[in-house]
């Protein structure tokens, strides 16, 4: 293109393809498409519950060392990784009241998060 003008050039047999502007939706919905997958995965059952039996070891003074329960507190082992998660970041924004819950689920990450809900659900 010279001076907002189409070269009209016809294109050689050794020439590659170049993606033209049409092929741009198309990439920007796989792009988010697999970002959305991403994240779901994160979300939903992708802990790694060696990663967060690591984790737990904060949690072990209130729950055990399993989840098993020390009274007052409530049995985490068995309970679903989403059950985990969700409890997690509800204490994270408030939206569950508990002071020491508030101060333990604050810095966790969303990996950290499903990583405790996997070491939980991997227990019974």
């Amino acid at each position: 293109m010279v001076h907002g003008k189409v070269s009209m050039k016809k294109p050689t047999a050794s020439a590659k393809p170049v993606p033209t502007v049409a092929a741009a939706p198309a990439l920007a919905a796989l792009v988010l498409f697999a970002g959305a997958f991403f994240i779901s995965e994160l979300a939903h059952g992708a802990g790694d519950p060696t990663a967060g039996a690591a984790k737990a070891k904060a949690c072990a003074g209130c729950h055990g060392p399993n989840g098993e329960g020390v009274k007052p507190n409530p049995k985490l082992a068995g309970k679903s990784e989403d059950e985990i998660v969700q409890a997690l970041r509800d204490y994270k924004s408030g939206k569950r009241a508990n002071p020491m819950m508030k101060a333990l689920a604050t810095p966790l990450s969303d990996a950290d998060m499903a990583n405790l809900g996997a070491f939980y659900a991997s227990r019974k």
